[in-house]
């Protein structure tokens, strides 16, 4: 699988669901379960795993030593709210009112997949963020991948 990849602009109806982009659906694994766990993003957004993915998550932070306090309150912060979402018959998923206060979601939802997981943001507060991040996308990939001669994406390096 190449993960999950896309930008789709959504909407949410007046109790809070989005209905899952056709689009997103395709790329799930054949038979892979409709479930789903949403949580708070790092950022003022949500984030959007699949049940399969979201164990790879939990394996991590579960591992966190509860004797330490910022292992305590990252675990706090990332894992309280997480909700399991299933999609009803007409492929909704209705977003917790407390989980859509947080990110400041209203009514026009960007769900950007990002190979793992996806992200739901604000329409307005996401096209903010990416005004301001993609200013600085080559410092940044300098900084994170590299400034090396030799691609660090190179399996044969």
């Amino acid at each position: 699988m190449l993960g999950l990849l896309g930008e789709y602009e959504v909407s949410l109806d007046a109790k809070g669901r989005m209905k899952l982009p056709a689009g997103f659906k395709k790329q799930l694994a054949d038979g892979e379960e409709f479930r789903f766990v949403l949580n708070r993003g790092f950022e003022k957004q949500l984030t959007l795993y699949t049940e399969k993915q979201w164990e790879d998550v939990a394996k991590v932070y579960s591992r966190l030593n509860d004797n330490n306090a910022k292992a305590r309150k990252l675990k706090r912060v990332f894992l309280n709210g997480a909700t399991i979402l299933e999609p009803d018959s007409a492929g909704r998923i209705l977003l917790p009112k407390t989980m859509l206060e947080f990110a400041s979601i209203k009514k026009s939802v960007v769900f950007t997949a990002q190979l793992n997981k996806v992200e739901l943001w604000d329409a307005d507060l996401y096209r903010k963020q990416m005004a301001e991040d993609v200013e600085d996308l080559s410092a940044l990939a300098g900084e994170v991948l590299g400034n090396d001669f030799m691609s660090p994406l190179d399996p044969e390096i």
